[in-house]
């Protein structure tokens, strides 16, 4: 029977799973290497090894209401798009209000997870820690990797010809914190993802100029969206994903494109995707147009060389006198202390996990990676899920139905990466948000049944179906239910327009 749990991590997934596992009636340890928790929402001055780092300037993508944890909204009198300091104190408020802290061993790094020797018998990890120089082994019944996927910067300089001669400066986007360094450069930041293009648009206020390099284009939307209301308030709904589904994938395709280029046209602007008809995930920023509108940030392609102060560029084009360059070219998946490293593989980027968080291949599933996946939805409410989900396979077991969904994976790639085809042309573990959380909500008892709730509560049953997809729906019912749920949904747009 699973009693210990081990947690990796004290970010916004490492909570979650702390708190999931209280709520079963677990005994979770949760070991931080950090003095603090918050992982990738604690701001720092200087990156920490090991740890995810952020610029100063850094809001969220998802609103209040649609990236809470589901039985705790923020405040009131908080922003809609919140900035990492607000985040962080938020994060602090949920630990305290559900007496966390005291499960989390702060300054503590775990060096080395490793099966027990009768661990197809009994699914037992030893973990190894280390704190002040002193190492600790420990014996759990199940552990839980909550250590995010924004640790290791993916540095590809085979993949550009050149740069050992580039006599500027250059750096991951994981270094940048603030733009006043760069004041009077010219500045080239490589890769058109959401952190590329937020460092693009803050350099460009301080820069003498900008250059955004892209290999294959996106789709770009604004935080604010029809009517002047949250984007995904407005998308993010149980109807739009019917009907997403419903449709043929010509048609959803043809819509998903029209949608994107409803306000502008893409190739106008030098971003549209290569495959025009990708679902690859957009990005979300408010000032870039403007920015690239105004002169300040020119939209340049792929590079194909490095010169001493120059850039060539695939179209054939030179940029002459170039100071700095900033690769926002992301992160791989590492987990260095896996002992046996066969057992979380990443190849390519990508990681066979089923239901992407447990290794297939486990005799017993006592092992889940929590806040791995990438969805349009929010990853606060999704880690939540997660751990919810990944805590009744602990207890329960789900071997059996985990091998034949394997088997029928095979045919559709909906259980294990690589990625979903929708969503063919990334390399995160990619899927869409409502279906995957209705997979796992299922599994577990607690997906809302829209049909019941339209016999014993019409109102609410059309807030759930038509309104936005808030993390409060997956506490209406099932394990770990809160009786503020529906008064929750009743008064999100309340605390939207406030």
């Amino acid at each position: 029977m699973v009693r210990r749990v081990a947690v990796v991590g004290a970010g916004i997934s490492g909570l979650a799973a702390t708190k999931c596992c209280l709520e079963e009636g677990l005994e979770p340890t949760c070991f931080e290497q950090s003095e603090d928790l918050g992982g990738l929402w604690r701001y720092t001055e200087k990156p920490e090894e090991g740890r995810a780092s952020i610029y100063c300037n850094v809001f969220t993508n998802s609103c209040k209401e649609m990236m809470c944890y589901p039985d705790f909204p923020f405040p009131d009198d908080y922003p809609n798009y919140i900035h990492n300091k607000r985040l962080y104190q938020y994060i602090r408020d949920y630990a305290q209000h559900f007496d966390l802290l005291r499960h989390i061993r702060f300054k503590t790094l775990v060096t080395k997870i490793k099966k027990r020797p009768d661990f197809s018998a009994t699914g037992q990890w030893e973990v190894v820690t280390q704190r002040d120089g002193k190492e600790e082994a420990a014996v759990f019944d199940a552990v839980m990797v909550c250590t995010g996927h924004h640790v290791y910067p993916n540095l590809p300089l085979a993949s550009f010809p050149g740069i050992e001669k580039f006599k500027g400066c250059y750096l991951h986007s994981r270094e940048y914190k603030e733009p006043e360094k760069f004041r009077g450069k010219k500045v080239l930041v490589v890769g058109l993802g959401n952190s590329g293009c937020d460092i693009a648009v803050e350099l460009s206020t301080v820069a003498s100029q900008v250059y955004l390099s892209t290999r294959s284009g996106s789709w770009v939307m604004s935080r604010v969206w029809n009517f002047g209301y949250p984007w995904d308030m407005l998308l993010i709904t149980r109807f739009w994903t019917w009907l997403d589904n419903f449709l043929p994938k010509s048609v959803s395709d043809w819509l998903f494109v029209r949608s994107m280029n409803q306000q502008y046209k893409h190739e106008d602007f030098g971003l549209m995707p290569l495959d025009g008809a990708s679902r690859k995930e957009p990005l979300l920023n408010d000032d870039i147009l403007s920015r690239i509108t105004c002169g300040v940030v020119l939209i340049k392609p792929n590079v194909k060389e490095f010169r001493e102060t120059s850039v060539l560029f695939q179209d054939g084009t030179v940029q002459d006198d170039v100071d700095v360059v900033i690769f926002a070219t992301g992160y791989s998946h590492s987990f260095p202390f896996m002992e046996d490293k066969s057992i979380i593989e990443s190849k390519n980027n990508e990681v066979a996990l089923y239901k992407y968080m447990v290794p297939p291949q486990l005799e017993k599933p006592t092992l889940a990676v929590i806040g791995l996946v990438q969805s349009f939805g929010s990853a606060i409410p999704t880690a939540d899920v997660q751990c919810r989900w990944a805590v009744k396979v602990f207890q329960a077991g789900m071997q059996d139905v985990m091998l034949k969904e394997i088997r029928r994976a095979k045919a559709t790639p909906l259980f294990l990466c690589p990625l979903s085809q929708r969503f063919r042309t990334s390399k995160t573990l990619q899927t869409d948000y409502i279906t995957y959380m209705n997979e796992l909500t299922s599994a577990i008892g607690a997906k809302p049944n829209v049909l019941k709730l339209l016999l014993t509560d019409p109102q609410l049953a059309l807030k759930v179906f038509f309104g936005p997809c808030t993390p409060y729906q997956f506490r209406l019912t099932g394990p770990g239910k809160w009786s503020g749920a529906r008064r929750a949904i009743f008064t999100q747009w309340d605390r939207t327009l406030k």
